[in-house]
């Protein structure tokens, strides 16, 4: 069990790491910058090269992006125990479909970010627990 504010921490804490990886995917401009540092990372590394991205791919790249990061800002200014638990349920889809796409030959860059999801997942599956003398914040 953690208390409220740590674990509300927690919550503001997963939520700039989510804009600040996610932010690139938000535009074509600079998904097209992350796109070409990867291919390069991935390189440097011996793990192959990332796939070209056809129109549609971008689309949905940028559409995750954007998602993400008004959800990131949300958690930032105003983090609470019911967003971190919505927070932790989304993680949990993600890590599914990395975990997925990993098991179907995606590049081994995923498995930092699959770490991530599950990491910041399971510590906003924890049970919160009240200070004594706290009262108009519900915790799940």
């Amino acid at each position: 069990m953690v208390s409220e504010s740590t674990f509300l921490r927690v919550v503001r804490a997963s939520g700039w790491y989510d804009l600040i990886v996610t932010a690139p995917f938000a535009t074509p401009w600079t998904f097209a910058l992350l796109h070409q540092a990867l291919t390069a990372l991935a390189h440097a590394l011996g793990i192959g090269r990332l796939p070209a991205f056809e129109p549609e791919h971008l689309l949905m790249a940028n559409l995750m992006g954007s998602v993400v990061c008004v959800w990131s800002v949300l958690r930032i200014r105003q983090p609470s125990v019911a967003l971190g638990r919505y927070d932790a349920a989304a993680r949990g889809l993600f890590a599914a479909w990395q975990a997925y796409a990993l098991a179907s030959g995606a590049s081994l860059l995923v498995l930092p970010f699959l770490i991530a999801e599950i990491g910041f997942g399971l510590l906003q599956s924890v049970p919160v627990g009240r200070l004594p003398g706290r009262t108009g914040t519900q915790a799940a």
